[in-house]
């Protein structure tokens, strides 16, 4: 079981069963939602995904490729805990995986400067 939550501590997440694999995403959306170049999501099935404590508000919008998209996160904080059809921010666990991504997602838009994983299936946004 993984557990994790958000930086304030208010909402606390706990998944059941095995996660599955890793990717990097460097679509627009989740470069503006993390702040980053890049956001990091564990895929758990949402059956397996549990909130422990805390009220997390969302937001919905459509993605570029036309589905909506919902975000929980923190009403406290802002973090964000989880994205509907995306997959868990693997910077909430309590404890990182030392399994590097099994894919890397729009990796068309990876800025230049940061390399491919190596052995990470890569997707364009065109896939």
């Amino acid at each position: 079981m993984t557990s994790g939550s958000c930086l304030c501590g208010a909402c606390v997440i706990r998944i059941t069963g095995e996660p599955k694999p890793t990717a990097l995403c460097y679509c627009n959306d989740c470069r503006k939602i993390t702040g980053s170049t890049f956001s990091t999501n564990i895929f758990a099935p949402i059956a397996d995904v549990a909130l422990v404590s805390g009220t997390p508000k969302t937001m919905s919008k459509p993605t570029d490729k036309g589905n909506t998209i919902t975000s929980y996160f923190c009403g406290e904080c802002g973090t964000t805990l989880w994205r509907e059809s995306d997959g868990i921010e693997a910077g909430i666990l309590d404890e990182m995986s030392d399994r590097p991504p099994a894919q890397e997602l729009y990796s068309d838009r990876r800025a230049a400067w940061l390399p491919a994983i190596e052995g990470a299936e890569q997707k364009k946004s065109t896939d």
